[in-house]
């Protein structure tokens, strides 16, 4: 395996999971489309290698209106379907909702999981990954995820065992290179400042 950042950009070179192809997938339809979108979550850390299983690959959409998300809903079809919502008009509702705002599932046809959760940004940290998105280059394919800075407290926020190991791993192939005041403003907002020192530490997580 090969990981490598550079100019802010990271090139990754691996052999692939189904994980993987699912992702590429789906992105490669997002691609082409031109559409602005962040993975965020589990996945960054699988992506730069972490063996773990995953069931989904969460994901943020910029906001689109109807006419534009009608046209994505349709180019999924051929591939996709989704597990929550049987209309392109269903699935906009939901993540369009005054009050939540749902999320929406993807899986390939007949299928339950791998599934990409999908949902438009509800808050100013979306907001904020969707517009600092890094390019990440698996095997020759790119696509966008968190930048690794919000990524790592955001592990620490959610809290288990598995959260805690991923931010590890993150933070250890990358600490030479991470800005770590913009990390450890993130990591105040979301009150993991003293898990983000364990990080530094190396420390296992407790419990």
């Amino acid at each position: 395996m090969k990981i490598e950042s550079k100019g802010g950009e990271f090139f990754v070179e691996r052999k692939l999971e189904g994980l993987d192809l699912f992702c590429m997938d789906f992105c490669k339809i997002l691609n082409a489309q031109g559409l602005q979108y962040v993975i965020v979550s589990g996945y960054v850390s699988i992506l730069f290698g972490r063996s773990r299983n995953s069931e989904d690959i969460d994901l943020i959409l910029g906001k689109l209106g109807m006419e534009s998300f009608a046209r994505l809903w349709e180019a999924l079809q051929e591939n996709f379907e989704c597990i929550n919502a049987g209309t392109a008009e269903e699935a906009y509702g939901y993540l369009t909702d005054p009050k939540e705002g749902h999320s929406i599932r993807f899986a390939k046809k007949g299928e339950f999981v791998p599934n990409v959760e999908l949902k438009f940004p509800k808050e100013s940290l979306d907001l904020w990954s969707l517009q600092k998105r890094k390019q990440a280059t698996l095997n020759g394919f790119g696509l966008f995820i968190s930048p690794l800075e919000l990524q790592i407290p955001y592990k620490l926020l959610l809290g288990s065992d598995k959260d805690y190991e991923d931010a590890l791993h993150i933070y250890r192939l990358f600490q030479d290179t991470l800005d770590k005041g913009l990390m450890e403003g993130f990591a105040e907002r979301l009150k993991v400042s003293r898990k983000l020192s364990d990080i530094y530490e190396g420390k296992a997580p407790e419990g």
